[in-house]
């Protein structure tokens, strides 16, 4: 094989603007629920933190503005945008739908739903482990899978602009129950009813699935009324 051909197979090296990184650090900061509703986004202070000047941080706040993920206050600046119950509630029917419907289409398909036991099995890991963050990676994985699953391009583009608010609200959720077992042990079912082709069941359970939210208070999921 010449040195080219072999050359071939090692991948590239992007450039990536420096504002795009900063916001793609703060991002997931944010979705993960480290930078939780409401705190302010103090320029200065990140530029210090990640070690690089102010421009980058401003033009990244900028990003994550038209994201919806921050906001900015009269007399105040900017902050992380606060949820209300009322979308928390909003988001989580809405994600229900999508899900009812991509169960829907993968038993009536027959696509192969084998992919989403990766991530179960990566929950059940996490949680023997005691690690909220590996836990919440595969929860993550787990739902973008299933609506990836079903084949829809139009549905996965509308949850792409969804997607970023429904992952905050469930890294909060989950930060917040520290039943790691539990939250686990929710998803095998769903996996077997939509390997045995049982669409009651499967719809059932993922609508079972998306209702049963532990109940926590408004303080210790960062929202506001």
């Amino acid at each position: 094989m010449s040195m080219t051909a072999r050359n071939q197979d090692i991948a590239r090296i992007e450039s990536v603007p420096l504002r795009v990184s900063v916001a793609d650090i703060l991002r997931q900061a944010i979705v993960a629920g480290t930078m939780r509703p409401g705190m302010p986004v103090v320029e200065m202070a990140l530029a210090e933190q990640l070690n690089v000047s102010r421009a980058p941080v401003r033009e990244a706040i900028q990003i994550l503005e038209a994201d919806g993920l921050i906001e900015s206050v009269p007399y105040k600046g900017k902050r992380v945008k606060p949820l209300t119950l009322k979308e928390v509630e909003e988001l989580y029917s809405l994600r229900e739908q999508f899900e009812v419907f991509a169960v829907r289409r993968i038993v009536e398909l027959g696509i192969d739903a084998s992919a989403l036991r990766t991530h179960s099995d990566a929950m059940h890991e996490a949680a023997r482990q005691g690690d909220v963050v590996a836990l919440m990676l595969a929860d993550e994985a787990f739902h973008r899978t299933l609506i990836t699953l079903a084949d829809h391009g139009l549905m996965l583009s509308i949850w792409e602009t969804l997607y970023l608010r429904i992952r905050q609200v469930m890294a909060l959720r989950n930060s917040a129950n520290r039943d790691l077992t539990r939250i686990a042990a929710n998803h095998p079912p769903i996996i077997d009813a939509l390997e045995k082709r049982d669409l009651a069941l499967a719809v059932a359970l993922i609508s079972e699935h998306s209702r049963s939210v532990t109940p926590i208070t408004r303080e210790e999921l960062g929202i506001e009324d």
